[in-house]
Formats: structure tokens, C-alpha cells, sequence
């Protein structure tokens, strides 16, 4: 799998801004040093149906590891998300530097990947640095106010705490979950055209945030 890691950020930023909340974190409590590219390729798939969706997860009390997870997750719920099969495919590790914008070059204090197909796109990222209850319920605030984002009602739940927002801007909408299992700060989107149904899309992006919860805790 392919490692382009500038491409990498300059999507999640965009998405940053789409959101309201950014992908980069300083760590004030100190970081055991870099670590290089995350390899898609270090551990096998956790074995969870496609069909499995965060309805069928209790996410509370479970604890992610802020780590690299993106090997963990099936190539069947990649394309359950995408609707198909990918034709892009990224990862990127804690501590690599990457051109944020043309002028800003920055460190990546999470480890994430995406994969993409025409305009769709599924997005995992876990932070590398512990995150507290408290800087939790900021985050959550956060994204919640972003510009054209509102909250999914009756969704399921996605960490302690935790929100799935639904996001838009143009032609484009944004589901996703985040929140908090044990110490680490989790969020799984799927972007696409808006001409998705948008039942589709928060169904979609139910399954695909299972796997990555599955990735991250090994739940199964």
C-alpha cells in the first residue's frame, strides 16, 4: 500500500476544516519520540462480519490502542464503505512530517490511513497522545460547532464521551464518529457526494466505524 503522507494530511486538514477541529495535536505531556511510516501491512485483519455495525458494539469501556491499526481492518469493510472497490489507498504514522498547507509544514502526532474510490472516501485516525475526559468534552464541543456540522440523532454510542455528526459543505457530506475509548481519542468518517443517500451514508459509516473500533480495541 502506497505511503503519501503529504497527500495524506492535506486531505484530513481539509477535512479539518470541514469539521472544525484539527487533526494535528501538540503532546503537553511529552512524547516517547518519532516513529516512522505505519506499515498496512504488520498485522492480519481483525475477523468481524461487514455487516457488523456500532449497534452491535458496546464501545464503553473499551480502550484503543494509540497505535498503528490501519492493518487490523479488512478489505471487505473497506469496500462495504467505499461501495466499492478502492482505488487509493494512504497511511501515516505518529511523528512524520508533512507539508500541512503550501507554507506550514508540521508534525503528525496520530497514526491514521484512508482509502478512496471516485468521490468517496473512509477515513480512520486514532491520537498518539493520551487524551483526558476533560480535553474529550472539549473536542466534542469543538466539532459539534463546526460550520454546517449537527448532530445524528439516536446514534449509536462511540466511546465516554463521544458524537456522530453529520457534515456539510458544497457537494460534499461528512459522517462521522469520535470520541473516547480508555485514553485514546478515535474518529472514523466516510465523505462523499451529497447525491448519497444520506440513510446510506450513516449506515455505511455505522459499519465502517465498527471495523475501525475493532481495529483499534480488538472487539469482536
Amino acid at each position: 500500500m502506497p505511503s503519501g503522507v503529504r497527500a495524506l494530511i492535506a486531505s484530513l486538514v481539509a477535512t479539518a476544516a470541514l469539521v472544525g477541529v484539527g487533526v494535528v495535536l501538540s503532546d503537553p505531556q511529552g512524547s516517547s519520540g518519532p516513529a516512522g511510516p505505519t506499515s498496512p501491512t504488520a498485522a492480519p485483519p481483525v475477523a468481524l462480519d461487514p455487516d457488523t455495525d456500532l449497534d452491535d458494539l458496546e464501545t464503553r469501556g473499551l480502550a484503543a490502542v494509540r497505535g498503528p491499526f490501519c492493518a487490523g481492518i479488512a478489505p471487505a469493510a473497506v469496500e462495504a464503505a467505499l461501495g466499492g472497490a478502492p482505488t487509493r489507498a494512504e497511511a501515516y504514522g505518529n511523528g512524520e512530517s508533512a507539508a500541512l498547507t503550501p507554507r506550514v509544514t508540521d508534525v503528525a502526532h496520530e497514526h491514521g490511513c484512508l482509502w478512496s474510490t471516485g468521490g468517496t472516501t473512509a477515513r480512520g485516525w486514532v491520537f498518539a497522545p493520551p487524551v483526558t475526559p476533560a480535553r474529550a468534552r472539549g473536542l466534542v464541543r469543538l466539532a459539534t460547532g463546526g460550520r454546517g456540522c449537527s448532530r445524528v440523532a439516536d446514534a449509536p454510542t462511540f466511546g465516554e464521551p463521544g458524537v456522530a455528526l453529520v457534515c456539510r459543505r458544497g457537494d460534499v457530506r461528512e459522517a462521522s464518529y469520535r470520541g473516547l475509548l480508555g485514553d485514546a481519542w478515535v474518529v472514523c468518517s466516510i465523505s462523499a457526494p451529497r447525491s448519497l443517500d444520506r440513510a446510506e451514508q450513516l449506515a455505511r459509516t455505522s459499519r465502517w466505524c465498527a471495523a475501525v473500533v475493532a481495529a483499534t480495541t480488538g472487539a469482536r
